[in-house]
């Protein structure tokens, strides 16, 4: 297996241009255990490990520009917890140190499991997907670059280069049902998201359709966000759970999330 570590985003985007079938890779946290229980076996590898252009955030006008690189770790510290707090409960629940210190937001977004746990957060809070390619860079919604299960709207010769969020500065907050309390995919998971200015709430779900989907309702009718989120969903049986046990854990969630955060 061949492997690509440019150094600069110029370098890997003609780099992904020239070698479409490279498979990208940052932290690996996803990639390296597909390699190694034969579940992928690309021709070659991307490593975007160096590419500084991707690392860290920064923040004008009060847009957030989340790097693809920010690991869970980085997105656990203030100031960003503070400014997406959702987004580091979410960072919290991932994995062990090792892995929160490894993996990506970029990777989460570009494996697009259902069970992704910084997409519910960056859902609820409307956020963008920034996309570059030698052909230049786009951004679309997150909403609409998930399509299903591991799939996305991600053209040839693209890559995933940051996440665009104005949080709104309401309460909001993350919660996860594992079959333990780490290094557990979730049964289920939710984010909530009170926005007093846009007069709504936003609830993002995960692991419990396709993709992880947002509902919004607006806030004179919060009451029914709970039964709306359980109404959106389509969950399946596994061996994780049954589909009847995560509706009724996505109704107490959304309940308990919905609670927290009309009190703050």
């Amino acid at each position: 297996m061949e492997v690509f570590r440019p150094s600069t985003l110029d370098e890997a985007l003609r780099l992904r241009a020239e070698h479409p079938q490279a498979r990208p890779i940052q932290g690996g946290t996803d990639v390296m255990v597909e390699l190694t229980f034969g579940d992928a076996r690309p021709e070659a590898l991307l490593d975007l490990s160096e590419l500084a252009e991707l690392r860290g955030f920064a923040e004008e006008d009060g847009l957030l520009r989340l790097g693809a690189g920010l690991t869970y770790t980085e997105a656990m510290q203030t100031p960003l917890a503070s400014r997406l707090p959702a987004l580091a409960e979410a960072s919290r629940t991932v994995g062990s140190p090792q892995i929160r210190n490894r993996g990506t937001i970029g990777g989460n977004l570009g494996t697009a499991s259902p069970a992704g746990d910084a997409l519910p957060p960056l859902l609820a809070e409307r956020a963008e997907v920034e996309l570059a390619s030698a052909r230049g860079t786009r951004t679309m919604p997150l909403a609409e670059f998930l399509l299903g299960v591991k799939r996305t709207a991600l053209a040839p010769g693209e890559l995933v280069t940051a996440v665009r969020v104005r949080p709104c500065e309401g309460p909001q907050t993350f919660a996860k049902v594992g079959q333990r309390n780490a290094m557990v995919i979730a049964i289920c998971s939710l984010a909530v998201v009170v926005d007093a200015e846009a007069g709504e709430v936003r609830a993002a779900f995960g692991s419990s359709a396709v993709t992880a989907r947002c509902v919004v309702v607006p806030l004179a009718e919060a009451a029914e966000l709970p039964e709306r989120v359980v109404e959106a969903a389509s969950p399946i049986d596994d061996v994780r759970a049954t589909a009847a046990y995560r509706r009724h854990a996505l109704r107490v969630l959304a309940a308990r999330t919905l609670e927290r955060c009309l009190r703050t």
